[in-house]
């Protein structure tokens, strides 16, 4: 029988001290976590906006229509933004992120509701989420095939093709009325100065919150030279509610979703590589072969849940990447109540119509410097991909060449079949496929190849 556990007379029994939290599992005070969600909220705003208006105008929908598809837009970026933040048993990887719709996704969904009616578009959304569901155990296996050098490769022309997307919305679009107007330049100008000199000025808080301020100082900029329209943020009513299936029950055709699927793999490979930078930028050391999958799951249940309210593929963002290098704050909980506010947003009409009416240039200006850390981000990756090797050099350049081709020339493309064009002029998967492919060529297969011929030759020589 064994005796009780004796304690000496004055000695206490402790309990091993908490470990501390790291920073992306921190929680900050409530009025601290908000303010941050908003910054994260004004930058991207522009997004969903103008992925709806394009669906709209191209589409030829009416307002009450692009109203009801903007607030769905809002609500399911901000349920998106939940689920990656969170993560909820096996989906999301628990990292700040932030979901939004738009992107070569949305040019695919517009192509196959032009080819084949809304219906179909919706149809072709729930079959490739679906199908998200279905490769992504093989997809899994492969993750071996993206070491830094790949994933590194692919951040640098991420960030490229964001830095031109925040520019164009500045400068509109060369060939189309009022390219590179001097007002919208001296905006995004005065925007990024603004950020700079908070930046440069501010401590604490207000530095963390920089971005915030130089959009909204921008915002006042405009304000004061006449550039908003401020009565078109009060018309209209108070709420607004995201219809179900607005464009009738959808139509499930297996052909005409094909380009969306293939798509898809694509987008794994670039949600492969935001998951590691984003790792990255708070410091957080992730197994790639289980967090990847919690977010490509996540984007596959928002996607789902969004073919239903009628949008196009929702895919996790890495523009908010940026934000969290610039300020430092690396709680997902931010992301989180950027997700509540994304969603309050959706419901409430006034404050959808208040952001939608902040200039593209004051938008574009700051989403220019956010994006472009995440440039700075992947060349960091590329540092410690071992470029001293000549092959990695090779291989790197390759794939940048490739993959900045179509961001750099548009249009280069314009003579391929439209499927084939659209897969083709996404840089982001081309760089990620041509790097792959050549680190396996060069880094797997051939020194297989030279080992098994030098053993030949040994055994030869015997």
């Amino acid at each position: 029988m064994s005796s009780p556990r004796q304690t000496l007379p004055g000695a206490e029994q402790r309990s091993p001290a908490p470990a501390t939290p790291h920073p992306v599992d921190e929680s900050r005070s409530l009025g601290r976590i908000v303010l941050f969600g908003i910054q994260h909220v004004l930058v991207m705003a522009a997004t969903p906006i103008s992925a709806i208006f394009l669906m709209s105008a191209t589409l030829r929908l009416d307002p009450g229509l692009t109203v009801n598809l903007l607030s769905a837009a809002f609500v399911l970026s901000g349920v998106g933004s939940l689920i990656q933040s969170l993560g909820p048993w096996k989906f999301g990887p628990r990292l700040p992120f932030v979901m939004l719709p738009g992107g070569a996704p949305l040019i695919l969904f517009l192509a196959i509701a032009e080819q084949h009616g809304l219906p179909t578009a919706t149809g072709a959304v729930i079959l490739t989420a679906v199908f998200s569901f279905v490769v992504l155990p093989v997809f899994s296996r492969l993750l071996a095939f993206f070491p830094a050098l790949v994933i590194g490769t692919m951040i640098v022309i991420v960030g490229v093709n964001l830095v031109k997307v925040g520019a164009v919305l500045v400068t509109g679009r060369p060939g189309e009325p009022g390219f590179a107007d001097p007002a919208n330049l001296g905006l995004g100008m005065a925007t990024i100065g603004f950020t700079v000199a908070f930046y440069l000025l501010s401590s604490g808080i207000l530095r963390q919150l920089a971005v915030m301020l130089g959009l909204l100082a921008g915002t006042g900029l405009a304000v004061l030279i006449g550039g908003i329209d401020l009565g078109r943020a009060a018309e209209g009513g108070l709420l607004t509610v995201p219809q179900l299936m607005p464009f009738g029950s959808p139509q499930f055709n297996l052909v005409a979703a094909l380009p969306l699927m293939l798509y898809s793999l694509a987008s794994m490979a670039e949600a492969t590589g935001q998951t590691v930078i984003n790792a990255e930028a708070v410091g957080k050391e992730i197994d790639k072969r289980a967090d990847v999958p919690k977010t490509v799951r996540g984007d596959a249940l928002t996607s789902l849940l969004g073919g239903f309210f009628g949008l196009p593929l929702m895919v996790t963002s890495g523009e908010n990447i940026g934000i969290v290098r610039v300020t430092g704050v690396r709680s997902r909980f931010v992301t989180a109540a950027a997700g509540v506010v994304l969603v309050v947003i959706g419901f409430l009409a006034p404050v959808t119509r208040a952001i939608s009416v902040i200039p593209s240039a004051v938008v574009g200006g700051t989403a220019m410097v956010v994006f472009a850390v995440i440039t700075v981000l992947g060349v960091q990756m590329l540092g410690r991909s071992d470029l001293d090797r000549h092959t990695s050099t090779f291989v790197c350049a390759v794939a940048l060449a490739l993959g900045l081709l179509p961001i750099l020339v548009p249009g280069v493309y314009g003579g391929f079949p439209p499927n084939v064009r659209i897969l083709l002029e996404s840089g982001v998967a081309v760089g990620a496929f041509v790097a792959a492919v050549l680190n396996v060529l060069f880094h797997h297969v051939r020194p297989g190849i030279g080992a098994r011929l030098s053993t030949a030759r040994t055994e030869s020589d015997r």
